[in-house]
């Protein structure tokens, strides 16, 4: 049951502490601020996820290159430089990218 409904687009949500983060985002209030460069978030887990950038570890490293991360999924993402993958193709004409950025701009 998700009793709790966002006025302004229908969303249904169980909890209403849910209901009230989400309409946050409607608003674009970000009350959360990241104390070391000052980038704000309307949830506090995404200040929290943001604030292992600033860690000086970063424990995924490149066997390439040496560049370090602080996620694995960036590693990933960063390694495709040395492999050449390019696993985003446009489905109109066949063109393939590193990145989806590239095929979103493209």
């Amino acid at each position: 049951e998700r009793p709790h409904k966002c006025p302004e687009c229908g969303k249904c949500f169980r909890l209403s502490s849910t209901l009230i983060t989400h309409q946050r985002r409607h608003a674009g209030d970000k009350p959360y601020k990241c104390p070391d460069c000052g980038k704000t978030f309307s949830v506090g887990s995404a200040l929290v996820k943001h604030q292992k950038l600033h860690l000086e570890e970063k424990p995924y490293k490149c066997g390439d290159c040496g560049k370090g991360f602080n996620w694995n999924s960036h590693l990933e993402r960063h390694r495709r430089i040395h492999t050449g993958e390019k696993p985003y193709a446009c489905p109109e004409c066949g063109k393939s990218f590193s990145w989806s950025s590239h095929l979103d701009r493209h």
